[in-house]
């Protein structure tokens, strides 16, 4: 029997990346999964690969219908819902101040705020009756870059720190009844796409980056799949290992946040 045998999940943007392997993994944990996706095609292959263990509805995580259409499909098939994954992003290839217009910046702003930001509120709102209801958990996948800087640009950056500070203020409204928790993974190998406003929405991190310079970055001198970041939100999402975790950040950054002057070697001369 799984950590998670029984509940019900929702994940936004659960079509690719780490939306898809969290689904694989709350599967195998016994879970069975809601799904807010944008891509029709997504939500077909989904719909397929995981039979009536899941319910996928196409929509947009900015739509709060949209959100609640997804929570309704989800309750109507499973009866409940146990806990809310925010997960749905895109990135801004790290598009600077300078660089960037001023129309450019403020149309990049209010797309990848709607979809980050915005969202994550959006499909809180959305789910939190039913949450209440089960006593159940809220995770946000929030990202290095809502500690450091230079994990993108200035929008994507400070998107991410409002996540921190949605995650701070649901936790205090929603105490004692619902757990609301982020996982902030470092990067991954996985294509999450840039904003259309600035031309990037056929562009993936990976399109455009170098995989092992990423990792050579990183104290641990690796690039996680997105299967190594699901550990986190299991335990989150678990009520028999969180009872005691709310407003709480788990920082799955790799070290990024130990770097310090130099690089570790481990005593390795």
């Amino acid at each position: 029997m799984g950590w998670l045998e029984g509940e019900v999940i929702i994940i936004t943007g659960g079509g690719s990346g780490l939306g898809r392997a969290l689904i694989d993994r709350f599967i195998r944990e016994g879970a069975r999964i809601g799904v807010l996706e944008r891509a029709e095609d997504r939500v077909k292959a989904l719909a397929e690969r995981y039979g009536d263990r899941i319910v996928a509805v196409t929509g947009d995580v900015t739509s709060y219908n949209d959100n609640l259409r997804a929570v309704e499909a989800t309750v109507a098939r499973f009866g409940k819902l146990d806990c809310f994954v925010g997960n749905a992003g895109i990135w801004d290839h790290g598009a600077d101040i300078l660089s960037l217009s001023g129309d450019d910046l403020e149309q990049a702003f209010d797309e990848i705020v709607s979809v980050n930001t915005k969202g994550y509120l959006l499909g809180a709102k959305a789910a939190v009756d039913e949450l209440i209801k089960t006593e159940g958990a809220m995770i946000f996948t929030l990202s290095n870059a809502s500690f450091y800087p230079a994990g993108g640009g200035p929008i994507y950056t400070l998107s991410k720190h409002a996540g921190v500070g949605l995650v701070r203020e649901l936790a205090y409204e929603l105490a004692p009844r619902v757990r609301v928790n982020a996982v902030a993974p470092s990067g991954m190998r996985t294509n999450i796409p840039g904003a259309a406003a600035l031309g990037q929405d056929q562009l993936g991190l990976l399109d455009a980056r170098d995989p092992e310079k990423i990792a050579g970055g990183m104290p641990l001198k690796f690039l996680p799949e997105p299967e190594d970041m699901t550990g986190p939100y299991v335990l989150l999402a678990s009520r028999q290992n969180n009872r005691t975790l709310t407003g709480v950040f788990i920082n799955a950054d790799c070290g990024l946040g130990i770097r310090g002057l130099r690089q570790p070697n481990a005593g390795l001369f």
